[in-house]
């Protein structure tokens, strides 16, 4: 029996405008159904193939703000999100998460503002502002890492230096192990390492599964570390 919270996506294409730019990203163009397999799924992919499209397509259809925050966060300071949410229909399976987090690095400036409307008296503001974006980062992962929980992570490594990184590899590995499940959108090749996840592709037109060494960021970050001069001197030259 799966135990995943989401088993896969449909997508119904009749609920996306004619003229809506969903349809002109190539990764996305005729996709009826996505099926996960694992409680890690990585989306990888070059700039603007939809990935992050995809991922808070999945979140805000779940409950999540699109801007990001717990399940609790309700607010909207510039309405970006695309339509796609509304076409998305998650399959979920027979489990409930217990918690969870959505997670995006472009727009976490908002929540950080945000938060200080959920203070009360049990809840004192975590004054994000007054710390790094790095420093936060880990302790919104410390704080709401749990089993049990579905997480919606955008580009996390964009605060994390790669120690840090190590670390959030760390919490996805254990928390995916006490029955939590992640969809992580990501350029990193240390968070591409983990063990057991499932990536999937958006790059040549359609969204497919990939081996960690087939990722561009495993290939062209261990191109650059064991032939840096050369490269260098190739691209400078150009």
């Amino acid at each position: 029996m799966n135990p995943l919270f989401i088993k896969s996506i449909v997508v119904h294409w009749d609920k996306v405008p004619k003229d809506s730019y969903i349809r002109k990203i190539q990764s996305l163009k005729g996709l009826e159904t996505l099926a996960f397999k694992r409680p890690v799924t990585f989306f990888v992919g070059e700039n603007g193939s939809g990935k992050s499209t995809l991922l808070e397509a999945m979140a805000v259809s779940y409950g999540f703000n699109p801007e990001g925050g717990t399940i609790n966060y309700d607010f909207s300071t510039f309405d970006s999100h695309s339509e796609l949410y509304e076409a998305v229909t998650l399959v979920k399976g027979y489990r409930r998460a217990r918690w969870g987090y959505f997670l995006r690095a472009e727009s976490f400036y908002n929540v950080a503002t945000k938060e200080k409307d959920y203070v009360d008296t049990l809840h004192s503001s975590k004054e994000y502002h007054e710390r790094s974006h790095g420093e936060v980062f880990l302790e919104i992962i410390h704080e709401n890492f749990k089993k049990n929980g579905l997480y919606f992570l955008d580009e996390p490594e964009a605060a994390l230096s790669p120690q840090r990184q190590l670390s959030l590899l760390i919490e996805l590995y254990r928390c995916a192990k006490e029955g939590s499940q992640f969809f992580v959108v990501t350029h990193s090749p240390i968070l591409l390492g983990l063990p057991d996840a499932q990536i999937l592709t958006f790059d040549k037109g359609q969204i497919h599964p990939c081996k960690y060494e087939e990722t561009d960021s495993y290939r062209i970050t261990k191109s650059f570390v064991n032939n840096r001069n050369g490269m260098l001197k190739i691209m400078l030259e150009e």
